[in-house]
């Protein structure tokens, strides 16, 4: 075997910048990448790396990262979203949290990896009236990259949650359309989904609901107010009392595509809600490891697709460019149509969560107000649930059995 292709079969190493619970690096090494060196600032997440990465080096924070390793081909960074996210505090791409990704350029002014990958929430091709991007795609070119980028909904990969997330890849040598763009499934049809179980955010009931068929809508780190916010399914099948009920954490993780417990290490049970938010804030490892094979066995992109864009145009769900000038791209969000899990045959029955009353009570009283259009049958098992969590009804038939 010739040293060329000695070169051409070593793995991609990879440093994983932002790592959170090492989404990313999981599902990258699923696909034959080698994890080279992880980089994480919050503890509990580094408790988490530390278990399940035990000898990848571990950086506490990428301030204070001078270089990355000097063999590592593939960049990583899956940058705090807390300014960008909807449900965080929308500062924009130079907010106290997310404007850490120029620590990212910094680092590539000195190193020149073969790739580039950043993930992040939707709302950051909108924010600031695109602003965000903007950002990304000038400071990027100004190096010399070439990049492309493309909204993907983890349910492709085959769980059963419908997240909605932006894979943003560039490169100085190599074509990022052949990676992001050169697969397209499109969207399936809704009417192939069992209608046994809706999944819906009992935090909201006012301005949305996140309904999603046999799925879950968006698991998130939390709140706007930073307040554990699991979703809820409704299963319309079950007895009064458990048709409204909430996932547990393991379940959680297995919608994210980790083992059950992964997120479960010394340092991540200390505070309430850490998991939920380890998770919530992770990276599909389904997503990831489509995004590893991918960069190993990039496909063909068919240009002929696209359409160039204006500097006024608004950032469509998935683009490509390159010095100065950008390209609208039709693909959708579904490379692929995996094998899917349905909802029920995912979470553990036994150990879903009825709704608190008072919780469920909170969300009926805003449907009450709201002039959104809901399922009439699904807002009369909310109203009967609602009553059969009520104590006071309860403390009633306590007493009645009594006499």
């Amino acid at each position: 075997m010739s040293s060329e292709q000695d070169v051409s079969q070593k793995a991609l190493r990879v440093a994983g910048l932002f790592a959170g619970v090492g989404g990313l690096e999981l599902g990258l090494k699923r696909a034959g990448l080698e994890t080279a060196m992880l980089c994480e600032v919050w503890e509990p997440a580094q408790a988490v790396l530390s278990k399940q990465f035990p000898s990848i080096p571990l950086e506490p924070d990428v301030r204070e990262l001078k270089a990355l390793p000097s063999d590592v081909d593939v960049v990583t960074a899956g940058f705090p979203c807390q300014d960008l996210s909807q449900a965080g505090r929308t500062a924009g791409i130079k907010g106290e949290q997310s404007g850490l990704i120029s620590h990212v350029f910094r680092l590539l002014k000195k190193h020149h990896p073969r790739w580039l990958v950043l993930e992040n929430v939707r709302n950051m091709l909108v924010l600031d009236k695109g602003e965000a991007m903007l950002h990304l795609v000038q400071e990027l070119e100004a190096l010399g990259y070439s990049w492309a980028y493309r909204l993907v909904d983890s349910r492709f990969t085959g769980v059963p949650q419908r997240r909605q997330r932006v894979l943003f890849v560039a490169s100085l040598t190599e074509d990022p359309r052949n990676v992001l763009l050169s697969e397209d499934a499109g969207e399936p049809e809704p009417e192939n989904l069992p209608t046994d179980a809706y999944g819906f955010y009992w935090t909201e009931g006012l301005r949305g609901l996140g309904w999603a068929q046999d799925a879950v809508p968006t698991i998130k780190g939390g709140s706007g107010l930073s307040i554990p916010s699991p979703p809820a399914l409704w299963i319309p099948s079950n007895p009064v009392g458990h048709r409204i009920v909430t996932p547990s954490i393991t379940d959680a993780e297995q919608l994210q595509g980790f083992e059950k417990d992964w997120t479960l290490a010394e340092g991540t049970t200390k505070k309430k809600g850490d998991r939920w938010k380890l998770v919530g804030n992770a990276v599909t490892v389904g997503v990831s490891q489509w995004l590893g094979e991918q960069l190993l066995h990039p496909g063909v992109y068919d240009e002929s697709e696209a359409v160039e864009m204006s500097e006024r145009d608004r950032w469509p769900t998935a683009a490509w460019g390159h010095g100065g000038r950008r390209w609208r791209s039709q693909v959708s969000m579904w490379p692929q149509h995996l094998p899917y899990t349905h909802i029920l045959d995912l979470v553990d029955r036994g150990g879903l969560t009825p709704l608190s009353y008072r919780a469920a009570a909170g969300f009926y009283s805003r449907t009450q107000k709201a002039k959104l259009k809901f399922d009439e049958a699904f807002l009369l098992d909310m109203k009967k649930h609602v009553e059969h969590m009520d104590p006071a009804n309860t403390a009633r038939s306590v007493v009645g059995a009594g006499r």
